[in-house]
């Protein structure tokens, strides 16, 4: 479900600058890739599921332990297929800094790496410079420019599509109950999809944001002054 706060100005400029960068072409030099996070609930049987007979599915009981919260950052480049989903403790800032540096590494020759994140406040050059110093931290923090969703816009995010892939692919019904046991789950699920290139086939371009909000190209340049 599409749910638009309020259309106005700042709205229609991140709007308008992420849909911009969606409609550029698949590019080693210049790589467009997704981010976002996803928290994982952990939970343990306290009775093991009987084992599943022929005509009967497998049978797990209602009981279970809570072991806490994890994290998972996934990420993806959408015309190439190529993902990067990897479980954390957490959705920290030097968590977050670490996951930049993963991804930068995926990319030694390209000249940028867009990437299209939303407004938490860990999405900040100064993660990798706390996590890395002003030099390390600012010279990985270059390496990206960065598009950011608008307020109340996250539905903008193709990450979010690779969430609700993992969600439903990875994670399922299953009860996981360690973040080694998520780590084992992500590394199987993101190896899968890029051997298989798994894409995105995102369709709704800057033409038909204009025509969906009915917003016109006076109010773009407006909002870019």
């Amino acid at each position: 479900m599409w749910c638009v706060a309020e259309l106005n100005e700042e709205y229609i400029r991140h709007m308008e600058d992420v849909l911009a960068v969606y409609e550029k072409p698949l590019s080693e030099r210049e790589p467009v890739v997704c981010l976002d996070e996803k928290p994982v609930v952990l939970h343990a049987d306290l009775r093991p599921p009987r084992p599943m007979l022929p005509g009967r599915t497998l049978r797990r009981d209602c009981e279970y332990e809570r072991c806490g919260t994890a994290n998972a950052f996934c990420g993806v480049e959408p015309k190439a297929g190529r993902h990067f989903t990897r479980a954390t403790p957490d959705r920290s800032s030097p968590e977050f800094a670490d996951y930049l540096l993963q991804i930068a590494e995926h990319y030694p020759g390209a000249d940028t790496i867009h990437l299209v994140l939303d407004n938490l406040s860990s999405h900040t050059r100064k993660a990798p410079v706390e996590r890395f110093g002003e030099k390390a931290g600012g010279w990985l923090w270059d390496r990206f420019t960065v598009h950011y969703t608008p307020k109340h816009g996250s539905w903008l995010n193709q990450a979010e599509i690779e969430i609700s892939l993992f969600s439903r692919q990875c994670l399922g019904r299953r009860r996981i109950p360690s973040l080694g046991d998520l780590r084992r789950e992500a590394r199987a699920w993101n190896r899968r999809m890029n051997r298989d290139r798994v894409t995105i086939g995102w369709r709704f371009t800057r033409r038909k944001a204009r025509m969906k909000f009915g917003y016109t190209r006076t109010q773009i340049m407006r909002s870019e002054t």
